[in-house]
């Protein structure tokens, strides 16, 4: 019966799930707005043809990106600098904003 109680524990360790942070989205657009909008955009659309779009992403997939360029394990020129100053409060209230914003898909015609 003890080992029922340690699968929840080992899947949330095993997905990568790292934050006990609460996320603010409005915190997060406030972020956007003094560092990320120039590239990303405050609706998450991408300014530069080289910078990702955010609006939409996965909360999980943003925190995990941002996680990885400041701790080198992901690196990019310009997202390495941006992000070693990020706290942890930080990544996750921008995971949050941008996850937030809702898009649209529309396939091509064929």
């Amino acid at each position: 019966m003890k080992r029922m109680y340690c699968v929840p524990l080992l899947l949330t360790a095993a997905l990568g799930v790292t934050h006990a942070v609460a996320q603010d989205a409005k915190a997060g657009r406030a972020k956007a707005s003094a560092q990320c909008a120039v590239c990303h955009g405050m609706d998450g659309i991408a300014q530069l043809p080289t910078a990702a779009n955010l609006a939409g992403q996965q909360e999980v997939y943003l925190a995990k990106a941002l996680e990885d360029f400041r701790a080198g394990r992901r690196v990019n020129e310009m997202m390495t600098v941006v992000s070693k100053d990020l706290t942890d409060a930080d990544i996750a209230n921008l995971a949050a904003w941008y996850g937030s914003i809702k898009i649209t898909v529309q396939l091509p015609e064929r």
